[in-house]
């Protein structure tokens, strides 16, 4: 099962902390028996953070002392159609299933609440090129930011995907709501970066 991780903002590092926040099973033990060496920690190194046109990707690996978990997270800012704040972001980790089997997780924050809500919002992505629909369920509110997360069916996601490859600018609407207009400037390189860092092909998405 995929690590939920909700997003307030994903424009700059601050927002993507929530990824490497944790307990340390150690210091309990360490407390309550000093006399006994606490278990080690499981190795953290510093996110990679990385910048391509208008989107931002994380990696962030965690060595579990049993394998090396890795997620990947891509992201882009963008204002909405009444003027609100949003963050688009995928995620991933190489723990989930992956591409072709299933592909990251897709997510919209959004500050309005003016927007349907619910476990079936019907949406359409696309341009004038071509629309792709898909059902959202919505996560609650994250920082007083709405969000909504595509179910992850492995068809609809990769028509998805495919067409944010293919538009610079990806209208979103919510039923018969726009939701905005999301620039698609750099998601390209995103998507091949998390590929190549969470270890799956993107020839299926970014040739």
């Amino acid at each position: 099962m995929m690590r939920q991780f909700r997003f307030a903002d994903l424009g700059a590092v601050g927002a993507l902390a929530a990824l490497i926040a944790g307990p340390f099973p150690g210091n309990a033990l360490a407390q309550t028996a000093p006399a006994q060496a606490a278990p080690a920690a499981p190795a953290q190194t510093a996110p990679k953070l990385e910048t391509f046109g208008r989107w931002s990707t994380l990696i962030d690996e965690v060595d579990t002392g049993e394998d090396l978990r890795k997620t990947c997270a891509a992201s882009t800012a963008f204002i909405g159609a009444g003027g609100e704040s949003g963050v688009l972001t995928l995620i991933i980790t190489n723990g989930d299933a992956l591409p072709p089997d299933a592909y990251p997780s897709v997510t919209i924050a959004v500050d309005n609440k003016a927007l349907p809500a619910g476990k079936s919002v019907a949406a359409t992505f696309g341009d004038d090129k071509g629309r792709v629909t898909a059902k959202l369920h919505s996560d609650g509110a994250v920082n007083g930011r709405l969000s909504w997360t595509v179910d992850n069916q492995s068809k609809t996601s990769l028509a998805l995907l495919r067409a944010m490859r293919r538009a610079s600018v990806l209208d979103v609407s919510f039923g018969d709501a726009p939701v905005g207009s999301i620039s698609m400037d750099g998601f390209t390189k995103a998507y091949r970066s998390l590929g190549a860092s969470c270890g799956f092909p993107t020839a299926d998405v970014a040739p």
